[in-house]
């Protein structure tokens, strides 16, 4: 039994003090005691539940940096950097994404994060051919996470097509191409390689409306029944005018129409919303799956979240690219730009929460939701996914509740993580992962022949 006491905690009903948190040999939460006093236990200042990150291609990772310069085009754009990202994908090998995933779980985990819900789209090899397991690089993931620690939710996803017009793919894409047989064998395979992982959880993601024709959506759905479904959706304006053009609706406006949107699906970016479909999205139920910095990194849009959350949404963030990995950096760039956009302060706080709380909470149970993962809260049942803030640090120093998240997400970082655990693994002691040096070797290993000419 593992045991840990917080002077401050963030359960369920809200703030308690002098907490005891009992942890089950399967990582699981015991028990819950505010009002204890200490024994041995592991102290820790302030206990939160740790999110999940909910959207993350692992391998661009290694790109990081690597883009920004202007092209030949006086207007560079996400379908720019995608040309870039493509050419890297032509050497990439499944040892080195398996070492630069590791890296990136474990970037996570010291940010705050418990979980890593990989959006898995890199197959095959360079000329699309399978590996003799299909499904290799999906295992590569797997077993990154087992050296990692991380609590794993592996989408595999679906891509056939180079646009609505069925186009093939192109030669940058051809690795990421399944029929659908080829694709319902692959995650069999991710689930087989899965297995060996206690808590995690292999859903489904049909790429985007571009990517997958509309009539697949019902069957692939059916190839995980209860797991959890992400998409791309209405993240470029390009790709809204695309599809309105081909299926005669917006994105949102077709899916709310043709599909039954519950809260089974998580909508990735959705930076290009109108009101109607902002507030319509938001009531089945669905997750946005926000990633701020890369959204703002690739120009895509704002997300309106002031009347997403005003209708009842639930929202997650994750790290999408990966040029910056923080917990605080995401919900501080989600809140600024509705600041900026509307020319107002605090736009996501409440009467009875902070901006802090309300976002961090927020995340922390929509997160559990896109990852199709029971945590998000401190409560006995859950999965034991904590995150213990360092109250020594001198931005936190004399603070109480709100306000300690309040400063993590506008005056912090990653600095200020002490401990994570991930269903119990205590995977980040003193603001360090416990394999870091090595993972970190293994990284620098596998991207310094990618980085050769750049």
């Amino acid at each position: 039994m593992q045991r840990i006491w917080a002077e401050q905690a963030l359960l369920a009903d809200g703030w308690r003090e002098n907490v005891r948190i009992e942890i089950a040999s399967d990582g699981r939460i015991q028990s819950v005691t505010a009002g204890a006093s200490p024994g041995d236990e592991h102290r820790v200042a302030v206990l939160l539940p740790a999110p999940a990150n909910s959207h993350s291609h692992a391998f661009q990772r290694a790109m990081a940096g690597l883009t920004e310069r202007r092209g030949a085009s006086s207007a560079d754009s996400f379908w720019t950097w995608r040309q870039l990202m493509y050419s890297f994908l032509e050497k990439i090998t499944p040892e080195q994404v398996q070492a630069i995933a590791a890296f990136v779980q474990m970037e996570m985990l010291e940010a705050g994060f418990a979980a890593n819900v990989e959006f898995h789209y890199l197959h095959h090899q360079p000329d699309g051919t399978a590996y003799a397991n299909v499904a290799e690089i999906s295992a590569r993931i797997a077993a990154a996470a087992e050296q990692s620690g991380v609590g794993l939710t592996l989408l595999p996803v679906a891509y056939r097509y180079g646009g609505l017009d069925q186009r093939p793919l192109s030669a940058g894409q051809r690795r990421f191409g399944n029929d659908p047989d080829r694709y319902a064998k692959v995650v069999e395979g991710a689930a087989d390689a899965c297995k060996r992982l206690p808590d995690a959880t292999v859903g489904i993601a049909p790429h985007s409306l571009r990517a997958v024709p509309p009539n697949d959506l019902a069957r692939l759905a059916e190839l995980r029944p209860g797991s959890p479904i992400h998409m791309h959706l209405a993240e470029t304006i390009a790709e809204v005018d695309e599809v309105k053009t081909a299926l005669g609706a917006r994105p949102v406006e077709w899916m709310l129409a043709n599909v039954d949107v519950s809260s089974r699906w998580c909508f990735i970016h959705i930076t290009q919303m109108q009101a109607a479909e902002t507030s319509g999205l938001a009531s089945t139920g669905a997750v946005a799956g926000l990633c701020p910095l890369t959204e703002a990194s690739l120009g895509d849009g704002i997300f309106d979240g002031v009347r997403w959350l005003g209708a009842g949404g639930a929202i997650s963030v994750g790290s999408d690219s990966n040029i910056r990995i923080s917990l605080a950096e995401e919900l501080r760039q989600l809140d600024t730009s509705q600041r900026l956009r509307d020319h107002t302060r605090a736009a996501l706080a409440t009467a009875e929460r902070s901006t802090g709380r309300r976002l961090f909470e927020a995340v922390a149970s929509g997160g559990a939701l896109a990852a199709g993962r029971r945590s998000g809260r401190i409560e006995s049942g859950c999965w034991a996914d904590l995150l213990a803030l360092d109250m020594t640090h001198v931005d936190l120093e004399g603070l109480l509740h709100d306000t300690i998240l309040d400063s993590f997400i506008f005056a912090g970082g990653n600095r200020m993580v002490q401990d994570v655990w991930a269903a119990g693994r205590h995977v980040v002691r003193e603001g360090r992962h416990v394999r870091r040096a090595e993972i970190a070797a293994a990284y620098r290993g596998a991207v310094r022949p990618l980085r050769e000419g750049v």
